[in-house]
């Protein structure tokens, strides 16, 4: 069983490298520092963790490629859920997606969370993107933003076998469940605009637009960084006021 199933396109051995040494451990090609910062507000200390280009699993992708790897963001929630100086977090997506199984383990740790949370998507949040913008208490999109859904890829050599297409149906039920669970969609129609054939050129699915997203029940509204960050802060403040009480 593949370690690093990727929604959309799996990576495996033969398109990344593998060693300690590989030119994409750079901080130029990783967001080793997270792009992330802390507000210091009298309504409530909000951290942003920004999550760009495309999610890397177990394996090295090529050099050069912008990443996100999922052992750095992993710690840093815990290390900012445990944090008492932080109040709320903000998610900033703009991601190709990646691997399902490093981006499934991320979402779901956002979604574990007991501080407000808040996600963003700005120009696309695609792929495993859609189960990280859904995973936060309330989530929004930039009119401009973009976000594909369609099926599970996997590159390399694939058995063609039963077991093979039920373990990619389970994989694929995992993804959709997760999105279903965290937004207003249902699962007939989340599965519907990832099967869809007349919507992209040379594959199957479906790309929606800001508003488009709000309308299918994927994200909660349209908006930008002072919306989010004003709901984080009614958040805050709704919570202060229950621990005076």
């Amino acid at each position: 069983m593949s370690e690093n199933e990727n929604m959309f396109e799996n990576k495996d051995g033969e398109n990344g490298g593998g060693g300690e040494n590989n030119e994409n451990n750079s901080p130029q090609n990783s967001i080793e520092d997270m792009a992330s910062v802390k507000t210091e507000n009298p309504r409530g200390n909000i951290y942003c963790i920004t999550i760009a280009g495309q999610i890397e699993g177990h394996n090295f992708l090529p050099p050069g490629t912008k990443t996100t790897k999922y052992e750095h963001v992993m710690p840093k929630l815990i290390e900012v859920e445990e944090s008492s100086d932080i109040d709320g977090i903000l998610i900033l997506l703009n991601t190709v997606g990646g691997d399902v199984e490093a981006g499934l383990a991320i979402a779901e740790m956002i979604a574990s969370l007991k501080k407000p949370t808040a996600s963003l998507v700005l120009g696309g949040g695609h792929s495993i993107g859609v189960p990280l913008a859904v995973s936060s208490d309330r989530s929004f999109i930039v009119p401009s933003a973009t976000m594909t859904v369609h099926p599970i890829r996997m590159s390399g050599t694939v058995i063609g076998v039963r077991q093979m297409f039920d373990y990619f149906s389970k994989v694929q039920e995992r993804v959709i469940s997760f999105v279903v669970n965290h937004s207003n969609t249902t699962y007939e129609k989340f599965e519907s605009l990832m099967m869809e054939t007349q919507k992209i050129a040379n594959d199957i699915g479906t790309i929606l637009f800001g508003e488009e997203t709000v309308k299918s029940g994927i994200i909660d509204t349209v908006g930008g960084v002072s919306d989010a960050l004003e709901y984080l802060y009614s958040r805050i403040a709704a919570q202060k006021s229950q621990n005076t009480i």
